[in-house]
């Protein structure tokens, strides 16, 4: 079981790990050695409340397929075992993120101040343009 927040849990079965050939650092070894992990996860897994789901999906963007699969490729590491662990860790990271829920937007009015200070903005602006248009009329 991997822990991502106090409630939710992903058990290991429902991730598919598979290691592919990466390009990068390794010299003649990169040709031979399938380092990079490439990680599986069904976004439409039970153990995601439904309110996480849609906002994993929305989050991941282009690494989730139609089908709700989602794709994350680590090569960043010379080796398995610390691209596997890293494509955990980023795994973890966006379930975390979307978890988190979204803050409330509460709507707010400008200050009078701030009004004040947008009008005379356009004041001197108007102004600065008034005095070219009589510059250039002579």
């Amino acid at each position: 079981m991997i822990e991502v927040t106090d409630t939710i849990f992903i058990n290991e079965d429902e991730i598919r790990l598979e290691f592919i050939q990466a390009s990068g650092p390794g010299g003649q070894n990169v040709n031979k050695v399938a380092t990079a992990a490439q990680l599986q996860f069904d976004t439409n897994s039970p153990s995601l409340p439904e309110d996480v789901r849609q906002r994993l999906a929305r989050l991941a963007g282009k690494r989730v397929s139609a089908n709700g699969g989602l794709t994350i490729v680590a090569r960043r590491y010379r080796t398995q075992e610390q691209n596997r662990q890293d494509a955990i860790e980023r795994l973890v990271v966006l379930i975390q993120k979307a978890a988190e829920p979204p803050k409330i937007r509460r709507k707010t009015r400008p200050t009078q101040a701030s009004k004040e200070r947008r009008l005379e903005t356009k004041r001197r602006h108007s102004q600065t343009k008034r005095q070219r248009r009589l510059l250039r009329e002579d």
